[in-house]
């Protein structure tokens, strides 16, 4: 829409524009052309003292959200006065010669299956192959290649290192540079989980036209093109409460501020308190949705179902009114509300969706009193009618740390603390639809516990630990096994669990471990020490999907180790189940792949230990040619031959031994003794 006044507004519109420049400065002159009719033709000449001052200017206004109505653009007069001077004549462009761009997933055609992982040590980054127990095969490193850390991009297309003037892209077989994005001090990113979008936060705003300050961009990577930048509240970068003051206090940052749907299409923020609302943004156009946000109030917090296009969110009682608590699921774009659930004495609400969006499981916690806390779990089943809602009630005096859904299964674990030294681990399973469970009144009545009853609001206890030195649990990215780790703050204990049959496979210990991993296949586990958090013994250990220790390697200052993610596999299910049907039939190929590197690691090995033996012998033997040939000079310098000397001190000495062949002792009787 043209942005058109009368003359009567024509100075006020010219103030309006000129002030998008202040920050900027050096407007020299603005003029505004005028129709027939006295109203304003939609454009506007500006012309300033230098030409960065102009270029500037263009790069500030070019696609500038001026209303709800109007978004102004920016060019340079000589680009204008370009299109005015085309020949009608048409002249055909040049034709650019096709430039072949790298192969972004050229990884995944490795003839072994191998996975590979990016390593930051001291000022040099590499990526490998995992070679299992072996050591990796280097594929590409540089020096001093990122200025903070490294991070891949969700389908591993992309590996991302930081710099003081923005972020770059890289990828193919020899990690050419894809993109750059200009993005001073750029501390947190964030892709979309289709690898077309990123949004980049930094501390250092941009000064826009109008005044204020942006710390997020969103960009298209294909392009490399700005999208739009948002300013960020100030309760979103709000200091924690401290006696650290000043530049150097610490900048608690709530990240991701914006949140991507699954497909990509939006990308939501929240606006928290009284006047709370989800504005939610279409992509690729960054315009938002129906043109208002959601108005929620009291809105404390939301998240995105990973496979629809679903929001949930909480608020809380309010202080007046008899209005409870609520975590209400919203579907886009209709707006339409799905289910609501009313709580009561809710303190706080954690959302934990479940990988395929079955289930999403809501951690409430709740005052008992003013100084004690309960939790509970409301899990709602969102593939089935109405979206029923079960309930898992905990053990009062347990207070809830995290819980952790299976990947696209239908168990999940729960970390709590008893008192103020005993952790408890919980693991479930989600019961099937319809199924009769008992409450917890029930199981007590029975004589069971009423800590957490053995089948409880649609959800089966499997098992129960109780563990001290753990903080975190790792399932598999194919599920079934889950690690229970105890990393950063506790020792480094480390099991594995398979949670088919509830058995441990194998324990073992990663002392003062900072971080666990599962590679993207779940065969893999590594468990490191970085030395950005501890400088005693950092490195990593490679371990086996069922516990076993394949390698540890202790690197001098080891500061990062990332798997990197693979896409979403393209067989269909059916194909999968055949895949695992014929299991035996597959793997019998990488058993002689297998065999045969094992071979020849025994053959390499044989052959240097060999040649270690044929050196020293070679060696000892040149060592005593040496000091044969040298026998003469030794005689001149010394005046004798100390070997002679030796020789005739040699005396033959003559040793005898008895050697006891065989012993009889007999009695012989006293001759009174016939008598």
């Amino acid at each position: 829409m043209s942005l058109q006044v009368g003359a009567d507004k024509e100075q006020k519109l010219i103030d309006k524009i000129k002030s998008l420049f202040k920050n900027i400065g050096g407007v020299k002159d603005a003029v505004m052309p005028m129709d027939d009719g006295g109203k304003s033709k939609g454009y506007l000449f500006i012309e300033f003292e230098t030409p960065a001052q102009a270029k500037a200017a263009i790069t500030a206004i070019d696609n500038y959200k001026f209303d709800k109505n109007h978004t102004l653009s920016g060019n340079a007069f000589d680009d204008i006065e370009g299109f005015t001077n085309v020949t009608e004549t048409y002249v055909a462009p040049p034709t650019e010669p096709y430039v072949e761009k790298p192969h972004l997933r050229s990884w995944l055609k490795d003839e072994y299956a191998r996975d590979q992982w990016v390593v930051m040590k001291g000022d040099d980054t590499g990526i490998y192959w995992n070679n299992k127990g072996e050591m990796p095969d280097l594929v590409h490193s540089r020096p001093k290649w990122s200025d903070m850390y490294v991070s891949w991009s969700p389908k591993g297309s992309y590996l991302t290192t930081f710099h003081k003037q923005g972020v770059v892209l890289w990828g193919g077989p020899e990690f050419e540079k894809i993109v750059r994005f200009a993005h001073v001090n750029v501390k947190l990113i964030d892709f979309s989980p289709d690898e077309k979008y990123l949004v980049t936060w930094s501390h250092e705003p941009i000064l826009m036209p109008n005044g204020e300050h942006h710390h997020v961009i969103v960009w298209d990577i294909l392009s490399g093109r700005q999208l739009r930048s948002f300013p960020v509240a100030g309760a979103a970068m709000k200091a924690p409460e401290s006696k650290e003051k000043g530049p150097g206090a610490t900048v608690k940052i709530d990240w991701p501020m914006f949140k991507w749907s699954h497909d990509s299409k939006y990308i939501a923020r929240m606006t928290p308190g009284a006047e709370g609302a989800i504005s939610v943004y279409e992509t690729p156009g960054m315009g938002l949705l129906d043109k208002k946000s959601i108005k929620i109030e009291n809105l404390k917090s939301f998240e995105w179902s990973p496979t629809e296009n679903i929001l949930s969110y909480w608020t809380p009682e309010p202080e007046v009114g008899n209005i409870p608590a609520r975590v209400t699921l919203i579907k886009l774009p209709s707006r339409e509300i799905v289910r609501t659930k009313n709580l009561f004495n809710v303190v706080n609400v954690n959302f934990h969706w479940q990988s395929n969006g079955k289930y999403l499981l809501a951690r409430v916690e709740k005052a008992a009193s003013k100084i004690s806390r309960t939790h509970n779990l409301e899990i709602f089943r969102m593939r089935e009618k109405d979206i029923p809602v079960d309930v898992v009630e905990l053990k009062a005096t347990e207070n809830l740390t995290n819980a952790f859904w299976e990947p696209n299964g239908d168990r999940f674990a729960l970390i709590a603390l008893e008192g103020t030294v005993k952790i408890n681990v919980h693991f479930y399973e989600m019961n099937s639809a319809g199924s009769v469970v008992a409450t917890a009144a029930s199981k007590k009545k029975e004589g069971g516990s009423a800590a957490v009853a053995a089948n409880v609001g649609g959800a089966k206890l499997l098992k129960s630990l109780e563990r001290k030195g753990i903080n975190q649990v790792i399932w598999s990215p194919k599920g079934r096994i889950a690690v229970l780790a105890g990393v950063r703050a506790f020792q480094g204990d480390i099991e594995f669990w398979d949670a088919d049959d509830m058995t441990m496979l194998a324990a073992g210990e990663h002392y003062t471990c900072t971080d666990v991993e599962w590679d993207p296949t779940g065969r893999y586990l590594v468990s490191s020490v970085s030395w950005w958090r501890i400088q005693q013994d950092p490195g990593f250990i490679l371990w086996s999907c069922v516990g076993t220790q394949l390698t540890k390697q202790s690197v001098p200052q080891f500061k990062q180790i990332l798997w990197r993610p693979r896409p979403a596999t393209p067989l269909t299910l059916e194909e999968q189940k055949a895949i695992k049907k014929n299991f035996k039939e597959y793997s019998k190929e990488y058993d002689v792949v297998d065999a045969k590197e094992t071979s020849k690691i025994d053959k390499a090995v044989l052959e240097k230990r060999r040649a270690l033996w044929n050196d020293w012998v070679s060696y000892r033997r040149r060592c005593y040619e040496d000091w044969t040939r040298e026998a003469e000079l030794r005689g001149e310098i010394i005046g004798y031959d100390r070997e002679d000397d030796a020789r005739q001190a040699v005396k033959e000495i003559e040793e005898f031994v008895d050697e006891v062949i065989e012993e009889t002792e007999e009695i012989i009787g006293d001759a009174s003794d016939d008598d």
